[in-house]
């Protein structure tokens, strides 16, 4: 089975680039979407098609064109829920699918955003704190029930090899110490990052700004994850990272996995 996940920041801007022949090689079963920018009166029509996939998919109800989050799926789901128990759906975060031997939990975390003065920390930091301790529970619950692969844009660089330049960006929104400690707690849970656990020492990046040239530079941080429950460790075949999938600020990221 092949899982992909992709921060498209703005589904129709990526769609008038013509770049969706870049998709005919992977043949994803499911793939997550994040940073849709769709304002709710496109609820109804889902703006990308994929063959044989099925669009599940949820946009922000307090800030027109921005946010959400899609699941394309080949593969009917036993069930589908938005946000976690009735919070974060209002910025389109979250959606939890159910198939028959796993969840798939795609995730859009929350910037924190950036800092209000000089040597502060990130203004939406509390926020985000909150967010990730209820995705904990949420996650905590739906382990005990079957295995879980968690995927999207976490906006976190979890260790100094996940980002160039680590030394000058310690107060800066996605490597402050409270959201890698964050991580390292979901990583508690029992979850493991497939990647860094299957290329130890690459340096390899998700996410490069728009400024400054920091693609041609490949000046990145690593902010787009798939992670997998320990028990559903040893089915995991291949965790990449596609650079060179144009269209956005980030590249997608990819699981093969024998389930």
């Amino acid at each position: 089975m092949r899982l992909m996940s992709f921060n498209v920041n703005s589904i129709k801007a990526y769609l008038k680039k013509d770049l969706l022949d870049q998709w005919s090689s992977f043949s994803p079963d499911v793939i997550g979407f994040e940073e849709l920018k769709l304002s709710e009166t496109a609820h109804d029509n889902f703006p990308l098609v994929m063959d044989s996939m099925i669009p599940y998919w949820t946009v922000s109800k307090i800030k027109k064109g921005y946010a959400g989050t899609a699941v394309l799926t080949k593969i009917k789901p036993l069930n589908v829920t938005y946000g976690i128990d009735g919070k974060y759906d209002d910025e389109g975060r979250v959606i939890i699918v159910e198939f028959e031997k796993f969840f798939f939990v795609e995730l859009y975390v929350p910037n924190s955003g950036e800092n209000p003065e000089k040597g502060a920390k990130p203004k939406r930091l509390p926020y985000r704190l909150v967010f990730e301790e209820d995705l904990r529970n949420k996650l905590s619950e739906l382990m005990k029930i079957k295995p879980v692969i968690v995927t999207g844009d976490l906006n976190v660089a979890h260790e100094e090899i996940d980002l160039k330049n680590p030394d000058s960006n310690h107060l800066s929104a996605g490597f402050t110490d409270e959201e890698r400690n964050a991580f390292s707690s979901l990583l508690g849970l029992g979850f493991v990052d497939t990647f860094r656990y299957l290329h130890p020492d690459e340096a390899k990046y998700s996410y490069w700004g728009y400024r400054f040239h920091a693609r041609e530079k490949n000046a990145g941080w690593r902010l787009d994850y798939f992670l997998v429950t320990q028990d559903i460790l040893p089915k995991v075949k291949n965790s990449e990272i596609l650079t060179d999938v144009m269209g956005s600020d980030h590249c997608p990221v990819l699981l093969d996995i024998d389930l």
